[in-house]
């Protein structure tokens, strides 16, 4: 018997008929419609403290920009309340079926992304916080979030409904097929967007069809020449970050002079250690370039407050660049709940989760570990700034268009579960009927409702001066 490093999932070599009896048999377990239940626990965490929590550990000074972006609606609330969440799914029905989590499957964390051999690709994007759990967890994320987007919008509850029944039942559709692959043709699966064009144009109509190749044509545009345009410029002949504050400080302005190449000398030495994670013939790559800037960014919502530096490279002259970025990775939000990752950092933790669920990963992705002027060691995982990502605006969508990017999503993590999990038990535990689709998007109404009260709690705490809020 071995236990895959990974996902923890047990793989001795079951027959498949062994499998589809394991599934099937956790139905006894996990009734199919008990996944439609989500009551709070009379003990359920304050989540404003569980939010605060989180902040503590972070800049201090960029604190009051994450309270503010979370405030602004539930949806932007939702995006940065992964570790609430996790504390709620915590308490509801599990198969006992394992895979490599994503553990953030919220609806824009599906996005278009180049592949090293430069195809475009729809896939899951954010890996800050995956580790081996249940692969419910991240359906039911994926799940309220379409509600919530779907609320915003203005959709009816038929019409939310619709929508998460047309993600879930893709999840479940595509694992039914993955069940009938060999192990091979699994690992081979990706979704090129000319491939779902081709397979869904006939389908969606004229109108997406268009919408769909717009959408293509810009996410190739948001590309590191384009990023190189908007976030740099020359100063006294050479090629410098321009600064935002407090969303973009050069290293230069943000640290005394002492403490600043101190600062520099670790992100070297970061930057050259990290260079050994990644491939030998992309550490070569790598090498070829030299450092020409180094700033802090602010990024995202949940992750407002993570050091995050952005490190400019040249090529062969100033015109050639390579934006890298170095995020903070700390422990995942599942971890209390599933146990902690067996890697020795979290940034390797990010890593190896993110090449098992992606179906190709940025050439440049890797890991180190660094220490701040605080004297804090902190983990980090590298990747490429920007290459070629288009991202959904949730807020354009009809139900109808809603509902068909949530297949997509559907298909992705069915894919991505696949590739770690038991992927015929789980096939066998979903069936053939939508039980289970059914039973989410009552979850997922359920859980939008509770996702708003917790936005209210925040909201009632910044105006009460509990935390600091601040938009920037």
């Amino acid at each position: 018997m071995t236990e895959n490093h990974l996902s923890g999932e047990e793989t001795r070599h079951l027959t498949p008929q062994e499998r589809v009896a394991r599934g099937r048999a956790a139905r006894s377990d996990a009734p199919r419609s008990s996944h439609a239940e989500f009551r709070p626990s009379p003990k359920r965490p304050d989540p404003v403290e569980i939010i605060e929590k989180q902040s503590a550990k972070r800049v201090p000074e960029l604190v009051p920009i994450r309270y503010a972006r979370m405030s602004e609606a539930p949806f932007r609330f939702y995006r940065g309340a992964a570790a609430i969440m996790a504390s709620d799914l915590a308490e509801t029905p599990v198969s006992g079926i394992r895979v490599q989590c994503c553990g953030d499957a919220h609806m824009l964390n599906f996005r278009l992304l180049a592949s090293p051999e430069r195809r475009l690709m729809f896939d899951i994007n954010d890996f800050d916080e995956t580790l081996p759990g249940p692969w419910e967890w991240d359906v039911k994320r994926l799940s309220a979030s379409l509600v919530i987007a779907g609320r915003a919008n203005g959709f009816s509850s038929k019409e939310r409904a619709s929508v998460v029944r047309a993600a879930v039942g893709s999840y479940r559709e595509r694992m039914r097929n993955f069940a009938k692959m060999s192990n091979l043709d699994v690992w081979y699966t990706s979704y090129d967007t000319d491939e779902l064009l081709e397979q869904w144009g006939p389908v969606v109509g004229a109108g997406q069809r268009a919408r769909w190749e717009r959408a293509a044509e810009r996410a190739r545009a948001h590309d590191t020449l384009q990023v190189f345009d908007k976030l740099t410029h020359i100063l006294d002949g050479k090629r410098l970050v321009s600064p935002d504050p407090p969303l973009l400080v050069r290293l230069h302005d943000l640290l005394p002079t002492a403490e600043r190449g101190t600062m520099e000398k670790e992100l070297n030495r970061l930057l050259e250690r990290y260079g050994q994670t990644l491939q030998t013939d992309r550490r070569f790559l790598l090498e070829s370039y030299r450092v020409a800037d180094m700033a802090r960014k602010v990024v995202g919502v949940g992750s407002v407050g993570t050091r995050c530096w952005i490190i400019l490279l040249l090529g062969k002259d100033d015109e050639d660049p390579l934006f890298l970025q170095a995020k903070e990775a700390d422990e995942s939000v599942l971890a209390p709940y599933v146990g902690g990752s067996t890697f020795r950092t979290q940034g390797e933790r990010v890593v190896a989760g993110q090449r098992l669920m992606q179906a190709t990963s940025d050439i440049f992705l890797g890991w180190e570990r660094a220490q701040g002027i605080d004297g804090q060691r902190r983990d980090f995982y590298v990747r490429q700034l920007r290459d070629w990502k288009g991202i959904a605006v949730a807020e354009d969508m009809s139900p109808k268009r809603m509902a068909n990017f949530g297949r997509l999503c559907g298909a992705a993590l069915a894919r991505a579960h696949a590739r770690s999990g038991d992927r015929i038990a789980i096939a066998a535990y979903l069936g053939g009927s939508d039980v289970f689709d059914r039973a989410l998007a009552t979850f997922a109404e359920l859980y939008a409702d509770q996702n708003e009260r917790d936005h209210q709690a925040l909201v009632d705490a910044v105006r009460a001066g509990r935390v600091p809020a601040e938009a920037a």
